[in-house]
């Protein structure tokens, strides 16, 4: 916890949304649009081409009244600028939180240790756009002479989920002479899949890993390797024509083979699911190109320009992150659907689910003290229509309380038919059955008989946002992907926790290498864990060895 703040559940503002959500916690939205027919046009906010509707929320103008002196109170204006001007927030890591920067202006100044980070920051995107431009007009030529056709990012984590999530965003900006594959898990099927029918000698491998130590991203880089040498000879002086490598390990990417002019850098002050937007997203660049891939930075900026600037009553990002809250701690949901109605937003949940929950999953404070109230809701969903047909009915008549944010588009980049105004339609008819529903009296007089009429109630009164954009760019996704990303900065920053590291993933990663070569030995091993795991183990090793 910040020096100055009290404990969050004893401040006066918390107090006040506890109290006041026993007054309006069981007011229904039929009533609230009923008694203010203007709702749906004065709860709406547009800024940098993004309309958010939050009419449909549970909310009424003292809540959020009240959600503001929260953010007040919990010195959250304080903390985006602490972001902005290179402090270094991440306290367990003692760093620098600037994914900011990255998508930063040429002219601007943001300074890390007293050195100005953005120059750095644009020579890397520099060197990402020549070697990007080399690779998609054929002068980058593989060890037997031919151009690369075939584009394999190895990663896991950040470094898979955001190249993976823009590659299908943005498919259609994409060039179709080039193919691309994603390989993070450490199941070898992932690897084989990806490669099954490409060419070695038409193949660049993008390796994208820190510290170049990473086990399941270095495991399917030496399987890479290994495959490439295989199919052109097994001279090994072929790897630097057909490896690059994001890290900041130069000896280790040497020791690889791939050449060190061909290492693509990035900082300390960016965790990885934050990176897209600098050298981990070179996939992305040579899948759209250099100027796309500028223009969906120049979409990230605006909105953090806006998400630093704005007041909060108007702050796209903190009124979403202020609302999560208000839902999580106040209402208990404990999962939030993300439902894009956009194809090509196919894998955008899945990167949610990183982003929110790898940065919001904390059990203790900013200064190591046990929280007494939830942290981190579950995210999750799946691109409409198709969750219609699925878990919609959940959403719509079962016990759980799930907030929902709806995601569409007015224009389609695939015109076919009536498609695009039907999958709209479906988009606005879903917010509205969540929010009204349907009584036992709408239903009645369907002549619906009396003992089907519960089985046909919709109780309503579930909660959702709206968020519409014009058409999905490049521009317009790294719009959307920051104000996630602020979003969620603005739930940490209230519940007082550390947003910015991830110790939780540490653990099985240890305990993952002690097992390993227990599984591998020739010699039974000698084994020390608890019974369960001993007995995995053993058990493991008899039916293999059968």
């Amino acid at each position: 916890m910040m020096a100055g703040y009290p404990p969050l559940t004893a401040s006066p503002a918390w107090n006040a949304l506890a109290s006041h959500h026993s007054k309006v916690g069981d007011l229904h939205l039929r009533k609230l649009f009923a008694d203010d027919p203007k709702r749906g046009e004065r709860m709406a906010v547009e800024a940098a081409g993004i309309y958010l509707d939050y009419s449909k929320n549970r909310i009424v103008d003292e809540t959020l009244t009240l959600l503001l002196r929260l953010a007040d109170d919990c010195g959250l204006r304080a903390r985006i600028d602490a972001m902005f001007s290179g402090e270094k927030i991440n306290i367990t890591e003692n760093r620098a939180v600037l994914h900011v920067a990255l998508r930063a202006p040429k002219e601007a100044s943001i300074v890390v240790d007293g050195n100005n980070v953005v120059p750095d920051v644009h020579a890397v995107l520099d060197r990402m756009t020549d070697f990007s431009n080399q690779v998609r007009s054929g002068a980058w030529i593989g060890y037997t002479g031919k151009r690369i056709q075939n584009i394999v990012n190895i990663g896991i984590g950040g470094s898979d989920l955001g190249p993976v999530m823009a590659y299908e965003a943005l498919k259609a900006y994409g060039d179709p002479a080039l193919t691309f594959r994603f390989v993070s898990n450490i199941d070898g099927t992932d690897f084989a899949e990806a490669t099954r029918d490409l060419d070695p000698a038409e193949t660049l491998f993008i390796v994208s890993s820190k510290t170049f130590t990473t086990l399941e991203t270095m495991t399917n880089a030496e399987s890479a390797r290994e495959w490439t040498l295989k199919g052109l000879g097994g001279d090994v002086s072929a790897v630097a024509k057909h490896f690059v490598a994001v890290s900041t390990n130069a000896l280790k990417v040497s020791e690889f083979g791939i050449d060190v002019a061909n290492i693509f850098g990035f900082w300390d002050w960016v965790g990885g699911r934050y990176s897209l937007c600098g050298a981990i997203g070179l996939s992305t660049m040579l899948a759209i190109g250099p100027r796309n891939f500028r223009s969906m930075l120049e979409g990230f900026h605006e909105i953090d320009e806006h998400f630093r600037t704005t007041p909060f009553e108007r702050n796209l990002p903190v009124l979403m992150g202020l609302m999560a809250v208000w839902y999580n701690d106040f209402f208990g949901a404990e999962t939030v659907a993300i439902l894009p109605y956009e194809q090509y937003l196919k894998r955008f949940p899945a990167y949610l689910q990183q982003l929110t929950m790898e940065s919001n999953g904390k059990h203790v404070t900013l200064d190591g003290k046990q929280v007494n109230y939830s942290t981190g809701p579950i995210y999750w969903g799946e691109p409409g229509t198709n969750g219609q047909h699925s878990f919609y009915q959940l959403i719509h008549q079962g016990t759980r309380f799930i907030p929902c944010d709806f995601i569409a588009f007015v224009e389609t980049l695939n015109p076919v038919g009536r498609h695009h105004d039907i999958l709209v339609a479906n988009v606005l008819a879903q917010s509205e059955a969540l929010a009204f529903g349907r009584t036992a009296d709408q239903v009645k007089t369907e002549d619906t008989p009396d003992w089907l009429v519960p089985h046909r109630v919709f109780e309503g009164n579930r909660p959702s946002n709206t968020i519409l954009l014009g058409r999905l760019t490049p521009n317009a996704l790294g719009k959307l992907v920051a104000l996630y990303e602020h979003s969620v900065f603005t739930q940490g920053a209230i519940w007082h926790i550390d947003s910015f590291d991830q110790w939780g993933v540490e653990l099985g990663k240890v305990l993952a290498q002690r097992i390993i070569p227990e599984l591998q030995s020739i010699a039974k091993p000698k084994l020390q864990h608890d019974s369960s795991t001993n007995a995995l183990i053993a058990r493991y090793r008899k039916l293999r060895n059968q």
